[in-house]
């Protein structure tokens, strides 16, 4: 089995099981972060319903889902809604959670009495079950009011999980902590909830976290004058050496409004990983904010507050540190992951995905594509624009990625940087295009006004390196054109003969024989020009059924035109329009190939939800159809893509 067919044989073992095994994670594994919340914003009946968002630095926040619910509310709940959800690396690697059974939207404040328990192996999966203290524990709980804020924490002591929760009776004002160890499935407690904590004034939304042989509960507090009127909130702590108690009340106040009228509650506590600081981070609810301080010792926190990046309004939520690998799974499963976690960090790492349509990557914004077919693998090279909603381009390094079937594919790590060429003082990674050559992979990249280079590399997923310490060409070669981008867009096309030949250009289309060694040009470099010949850019060269095919990028915003000729020098005859103009997306670029008996379009448009932008490209792949004159017929884009058959 060649290296190729193993690379996508193991990507399609791996998602047909969905992913890995259950495996304890250890903190240096830890990539990113996962962020459990409830809404805050948008449409009010969807709120209160589960959400994730995932990070890489726990401060740049994306929501996972387009920030639509990951689990609905109304098969989980007795209520129908979801609040509080409380996440927890359990100690055998899988992963258990915790919420407030409770849909003020429709129901009020009024009243609940239960709570969720939920537990997966992957994150993605998860069994639920509910618990209704009222019904299960009518003695003690039958006159309850509330049950709020549910968390989980591991009592080693015990080697069980301890849940509590905060709890108000009918007819009283006390907000206590109660707590039961659950059961082993965790479906259920063991016991009757017992009274935790009592705080002097009553506190909600506790979370504890361990440090140095002593447990520290934050929660929202506040303080009563003599006539028990309230006259001030904000985030506290308790301290114990055992989760059974005594808990210390500490009634300094952490957060950086306890002094201000700016209200806060859900207050969670995580430690940053294979780090020695913790966030404490807080719902500014009335503000639709969320804000953090930082600490080292979970008692001197910072006294400037720092803003979360988000796209997305959550409410009280938690945080747990998560590894590339799982980030994959949550990508895999819900999309909106941010590239940095999903793409592969070491030279054996590789990352499986499948796609879902057009366009066929949606964790990266890629453009330019160039394509190379080897034996049953197609190979995808991608430019890559950096950032979502981006306002320019902004491309430093290309992409490559591989498939068999157009549905599962295998992203390896980045093979070619724009710093690896020293002399391109631009620092832009323009389009390339990749082709083999005596055993060789030889990658023709644009730099923009540095000219073109060379790259060569001996397996087609790179990695690659500058071939000639130089470029190929520059704008002194494009002698028909006067502005600093002249020199870009090279297309590589060997013909029947063995000779290969190079086109590039902007405004004027290029073209010049490339020498046996595909590095220098062999003889005089010519233009192209015809009837109806209005060229922008991006051109492509293919042949099928002994015609030549010149495709390229005309006017702009751009559209694909095509011309047809009997040799690969012309003369050319302009057939028409190609394909229109992608959505959203000012540039269009094309690579047309052959794969197992039928042909591909292959192109970008600027789709991603939401930030798709004319700089933050996505590539599709849609099918090229010829008419029996030999004429193209024109590309119908599609958001449902293709998909080779077995």
């Amino acid at each position: 089995m060649n290296i190729n067919r193993f690379l996508v044989f193991v990507s399609l073992m791996l998602l047909s099981k969905g992913g890995s095994a259950q495996v304890k994670a250890n903190e240096k594994d830890f990539v990113g972060y996962l962020f459990a919340y409830f809404e805050g914003s948008s449409d009010k009946f969807k709120q209160e319903q589960l959400r994730f968002g995932v990070s890489a630095d726990a401060v740049n926040w994306f929501a996972l889902n387009l920030n639509q619910p990951v689990l609905p509310s109304e098969k989980i709940a007795q209520t129908g809604g979801l609040r509080d959800p409380h996440i927890l690396r359990a100690e055998d690697g899988s992963f258990l959670m915790t919420a407030t059974d409770m849909f003020t939207v429709k129901n009020g404040w009024e009243k609940n009495t239960g709570v969720i328990l939920l537990k997966s192996k992957d994150l993605i999966d998860w069994k639920h079950a509910n618990v209704d203290l009222a019904k299960a524990y009518p003695k003690k709980f039958a006159n309850v009011k509330w049950v709020w804020a549910p968390q989980t924490i591991y009592d080693p002591k015990a080697g069980k999980y301890l849940v509590y929760f905060t709890v108000r009776f009918q007819g009283s004002n006390e907000l206590n902590f109660y707590s039961a160890y659950a059961n082993k499935d965790f479906n259920g407690f063991e016991v009757e909830p017992k009274l935790m904590f009592k705080p002097r004034f009553g506190a909600i939304d506790g979370d504890i976290i361990y440090k140095d042989g002593i447990y520290h509960l934050f929660y929202k507090g506040n303080t009563k004058d003599a006539n028990g009127k309230e006259i001030k909130n904000g985030i506290k702590k308790a301290t114990s050496k055992s989760l059974e108690g005594p808990w210390v009340e500490d009634f300094k106040y952490l957060d950086a409004y306890a002094d201000t009228t700016v209200a806060v509650e859900g207050s969670s506590v995580f430690k940053l990983n294979n780090s020695d600081e913790y966030i404490l981070m807080y719902d500014l609810y009335n503000n639709q904010r969320y804000e953090f301080q930082r600490s080292k010792d979970l008692s001197n926190f910072t006294s400037k507050p720092e803003k979360f990046t988000k796209n997305f309004n959550p409410r009280h939520g938690s945080v747990i540190g998560i590894t590339r690998e799982e980030a994959r799974r949550l990508q895999n499963k819900w999309g909106g992951a941010p590239e940095v976690l999903l793409q592969p960090a070491t030279p054996s790492d590789r990352y499986h995905f499948q796609s879902k349509g057009n366009p066929i990557i949606t964790h990266s914004y890629t453009a330019d594509p160039a394509v190379l077919v080897k034996g049953d693998t197609l190979w995808l090279y991608a430019g890559h624009d950096f950032a979502g909603g981006q306002k320019n381009y902004k491309m430093k390094d290309w992409l490559v990625y591989a498939t068999t079937d157009m549905k599962n594919w295998v992203e390896c790590p980045t093979p070619l940087k724009i710093g690896d060429f020293a002399w391109a003082k631009s620092g832009d990674a323009f389009a390339g295009h990749v082709t083999e050559r005596n055993g060789k992979y030889y990658w023709y990249v644009s730099t923009n006004w540095s000219g073109i280079g060379v790259a060569v590399a001996d397996r087609p997923e790179g990695p690659f390196k500058d071939a000639l310490g130089k470029p190929l060409l520059t704008n002194k070669d494009c002698f028909a054109s006067t502005h600093s981008w002249a020199c870009i867009d090279p297309a590589v096309f060997i013909n029947d003969d063995g000779q290969a030949w190079i086109f590039w250009g902007n405004r004027e289309c290029y073209y010049a024989k490339l020498k046996p060694n595909m590095v220098e040009i062999d003889g005089l470099i010519k233009k192209i020009d015809f009837n109806g010949f209005s060229f922008t850019e991006a051109p492509w060269v293919h042949k099928y059924n002994n015609k030549y095919y010149l495709t390229y990028a005309t006017g702009f915003p751009e559209k694909i035109a095509y011309a047809m000729a009997d040799q690969i020098e012309g003369p050319y005859e302009y057939k028409g329009i190609l394909n229109e103009i992608a959505g959203n997306s000012n540039t269009n670029h094309q690579a047309i190939v052959p794969f197992k008996g039928k042909w591909y379009f292959v192109y970008h448009n600027g789709a991603i939800e939401t930030e798709g932008t004319s700089f933050s490209r996505s590539i599709c792949i849609d099918k090229l159809e010829y008419n029996t004159d030999g004429t193209i017929k024109k590309i119908v884009m599609t958001t449902e893509g293709v998909e080779v058959e077995k």
